[in-house]
């Protein structure tokens, strides 16, 4: 039995309508509608939210329903990687180079014309897709959010979720102008790329997301050294405060990072203890023993009046 028949026979078994499920969850009862007549495929679970809703709702076992739309959309991937992916929409090539920035438009849109979804093409797309998902998921929740953008597209609060749901659900090569209009356009103020290390910054609307710029590198860097503290080079020098420390208590120590302040040894002996001190972390359970001993402060470590921190 497929999704749909499951849902109808759950809703007529409690008694329940269409509307009163849309309600639950959160959505258009036109899209309850929809789904339930085959009309839209059910979305992929890690995309929407809406299954434990309707979970909830009729009373299955949590999970019960992700299993059954797992199932299904694995054979209709089988099926749709028999055929060759199509380009883009026009409206969402012209989306994309119409944001760009305008010094590199023309070079770019060369680019793009060579093939119909080149490697250029398709990476910029593909990551500018991302972002506005990452921001479209984060905000599901957020009725303010939905309700601005709800308001910028004309749409009302349960419409504009039905949307943003679809729009999770798409990929790459399925992406429509519809989406264009509803989110990338709204979201995308501009974005801009480096042909030579193909490193892509992308510029978001500042009235919808509070961080504005998303930056993505390509090429491998070479990783920057860090200098070793000297308040680290003495503690591991003076066997009175580092001795016994492990492997991996002193790595540990190695990536603590300071701005403007440099610690002392003494800072290091007392962070050291810190992480040897069971009650400080939630839920560890000593093997064979008991919680360890602390050892005896260091004459030095007497001295110290001042509170240090780092």
């Amino acid at each position: 039995m497929d999704l749909p028949s499951i849902i109808r026979q759950r809703l007529e078994q409690l008694g329940y309508e269409q509307r009163q499920l849309a309600v639950a969850a959160q959505v258009t009862e036109s899209y309850i509608s929809q789904l339930l007549t085959r009309k839209k495929a059910p979305p992929a679970p890690e995309r929407t939210d809406i299954y434990g809703k309707i979970e909830e709702f009729l009373k299955f076992r949590r999970g019960e329903l992700l299993k059954l739309v797992e199932l299904l959309r694995q054979q209709e991937l089988k099926r749709k990687l028999a055929d060759p992916p199509a380009p883009l929409f026009k409206e969402v090539r012209e989306l994309v180079l119409g944001k760009c920035r305008p010094d590199k438009q023309k070079q770019v849109r060369a680019i793009f014309e060579r093939q119909p979804f080149g490697e250029l093409e398709l990476l910029v797309t593909q990551k500018i897709l991302d972002v506005v998902k990452g921001v479209a998921k984060q905000e599901l929740e957020s009725e303010n959010w939905l309700r601005l953008v709800g308001k910028v597209n004309g749409r009302s609060f349960e419409e504009l979720r039905v949307a943003i749901l679809e729009f999770l659900d798409t990929d790459v090569f399925n992406v429509s102008a519809e989406n264009c209009t509803s989110f990338l356009d709204p979201l995308i103020e501009s974005w801009d790329i480096d042909l030579a290390t193909f490193s892509l910054e992308i510029v978001l609307n500042q009235r919808m997301v509070p961080r504005r710029l998303k930056k993505f590198a390509f090429v491998e860097q070479p990783e920057t050294a860090c200098k070793e503290e000297p308040g680290l080079k003495e503690f591991l020098q003076d066997a009175s405060l580092s001795g016994g420390a492990t492997d991996e208590e002193i790595e540990f120590l190695k990536g603590l990072r300071f701005k403007r302040r440099h610690p002392t040894a003494l800072f290091y002996y007392r962070e050291l203890q810190n992480l040897r001190d069971p009650l400080h972390f939630r839920g560890l359970v000593l093997e064979g023993r008991g919680a360890p001993e602390s050892p005896a402060v260091p004459e030095q470590a007497g001295r110290s009046k001042t509170p240090l921190a780092p």
